[in-house]
C-alpha cells in the first residue's frame, strides 16, 4: 500500500505547536486594506489556534491521525 500524502494546501497553512495544538494565520489580511482600521490589521497579523471542533479535520488532512 502506498504512503499517505498530506493535503498540500493544509501543510502550507497549518503548523503544529510543541503541545500538539495547531497554529494558523488569520484571514482578511491580503488585500483591500485601505478600509480596515490599523488596529484590525495589527490583530490580523498575529497567529491564532485552530478551534477544538476543527482540530480532528485538520489533523486528518495533515495525516497526523
Amino acid at each position: 500500500m502506498p504512503k499517505l500524502k498530506t493535503k498540500s494546501g493544509a501543510k502550507k497553512r497549518f503548523k503544529l505547536t510543541g503541545t500538539g495544538k495547531i497554529k494558523r494565520k488569520h484571514a482578511f489580511k491580503s488585500h483591500i486594506l485601505t478600509k480596515k482600521e490599523t488596529k484590525q490589521k495589527r490583530n490580523l497579523t498575529q497567529t491564532g489556534l485552530v478551534h477544538k471542533s476543527d482540530e480532528k479535520s485538520v489533523k486528518k488532512q495533515l495525516r497526523l491521525v
